[in-house]
């Protein structure tokens, strides 16, 4: 069982926890007077879509692509291409199995010529990065590339919600977060809090204006209660997985068929009386 770097404060929230793959995650965080989940996950919802959220994404899967060949790589990894994509951005990307069924999905940041991040589901963090290193060991070893798993070294952040860019504004050391400079599916390097080292991305699980922001995993819980604090009047309130799959499903997003199946069926029981 693995835990994130923001367990302890979670907990310390009243955080109800949910297995996912072999991390436990805050499921939906309960205030005093919630009588039923679907009241806080309806709040948390809420409050993403008209103020800030935060949710703690760590357990996605992070792999460090490098070397020369680093794009002709995960262009035969992925079946849109990566190599194309600019220093500086982000895309989609979409893994299929040989038989081309959808097996993973996530994100692929370039953050140099010759460096990329790529991100996984939770579940398939280990088994896509086998996958990679098969194929670069046995299928193409003739490419110069190297691939580093960092899923358990960085904490990330998701900060989301129309109130996002002014509370990460509060804690990033001068860094130009408007839409001219750090536009949708931007990701780069920057500093927060005096100089720590960060990794910033634009993108958003859930259709709002948000960012991912990672830093290293020993600064994850003190970075949860930096912004907790900086955004109490921006009305900051920390959203679990339930609540991440409403957003998705309102915006037609991809999402789990058990969290889908969860809320149908407790909108069958509201409707039975």
């Amino acid at each position: 069982m693995r835990l994130t770097p923001t367990h302890r404060w979670a907990e310390a929230q009243g955080a109800v926890f949910t297995e996912v793959g072999p991390w436990m995650r805050a499921q939906y965080f309960p205030r005093p007077g919630e009588t039923h989940w679907r009241e806080t996950v309806d709040r948390e919802a809420r409050a993403v879509r008209s103020a800030v959220g935060l949710c703690d994404v760590t357990t996605l899967g992070k792999i460090d692509v490098q070397g020369a060949d680093a794009g002709e790589f995960l262009d035969r990894i992925y079946c849109n291409a990566m190599a194309s994509l600019k220093v500086g951005r982000v895309r989609y990307g979409l893994m299929l199995r040989e038989d081309g069924h959808a097996w993973d999905d996530g994100t692929c940041a370039r953050m140099g010529e010759t460096h990329y991040i790529v991100t996984t589901t939770t579940a398939n963090a280990g088994p896509v990065y086998r996958h990679m290193e098969f194929a670069r060991q046995c299928l193409w070893p003739e490419l110069d590339v190297t691939l580093i798993s960092t899923t358990d070294a960085w904490a990330q952040i998701a900060v989301a919600g129309p109130r996002s860019r002014a509370l990460l504004s509060r804690i990033a050391d001068g860094a130009d977060l408007s839409n001219d400079a750090f536009p949708f599916m931007a990701c780069g390097a920057i500093t927060i809090c005096g100089g720590l080292r960060a990794r910033l991305f634009r993108i958003s699980f859930s259709g709002e204006l948000a960012y991912e922001i990672a830093v290293p995993a020993r600064y994850g819980h003190a970075l949860m209660e930096r912004l907790m604090a900086e955004g109490a009047d921006l009305g900051v309130t920390p959203y679990g997985t339930e609540a991440l799959g409403v957003l998705r499903i309102e915006k037609g997003h991809a999402a789990g068929c058990r969290v889908i199946g969860g809320i149908l069926a407790e909108e069958a029981r509201r409707r039975a009386g």
